[in-house]
């Protein structure tokens, strides 16, 4: 599993024409889920996540979390991150999971996250998304789940 952190000032989705995720000052999180991916690949990523120290102290020291600043997250899920752009110059999506199961470990991830972050927004899974972000930084920070697990 894999995610792409960034923190931000504010985020919002839009899926299918309709706002349905909207934040402030906290995380806007990409996620793409492999195939083979299980549940702990969503607990050691979520347990990372709310506890990364990305936010600055009153030193403008990146010193606190997401938790620390009582920051949000929203996130959506985005099968091409799983990419492989290898050959060619046109990227297959073969590692990518299945639409029902990364569905449903998408889910998982989110109601995760929502143990440590009491306002998780969400796109919709599999829908046309428009997705906007005001970095702050910019931070940006790509986890793998495989790496937490070695």
């Amino acid at each position: 599993m894999i995610a792409v952190l960034q923190r931000v000032s504010s985020a919002q989705v839009v899926s299918d024409g309709v706002l349905t995720g909207k934040i402030g000052q906290g995380l806007a999180i990409l996620l793409g889920v492999y195939q083979g991916d299980q549940q702990e690949d969503a607990d050691v990523l979520t347990a990372k996540i709310a506890k990364l120290r990305i936010f600055s102290d009153d030193n403008d020291k990146m010193n606190l979390s997401v938790l620390d600043v009582k920051g949000s997250a929203i996130v959506v899920s985005n099968f091409s991150l799983c990419a492989n752009y290898k050959h060619g110059n046109r990227p297959d999506y073969l590692n990518a999971e299945k639409p029902e199961r990364a569905n449903e470990l998408y889910e998982y991830f989110v109601s995760e996250l929502r143990k440590y972050i009491s306002d998780v927004q969400t796109g919709v899974f599999g829908a046309k998304m428009a997705y906007s972000i005001e970095n702050d930084g910019p931070i940006t920070i790509v986890m793998d789940s495989k790496i937490l697990l070695k």
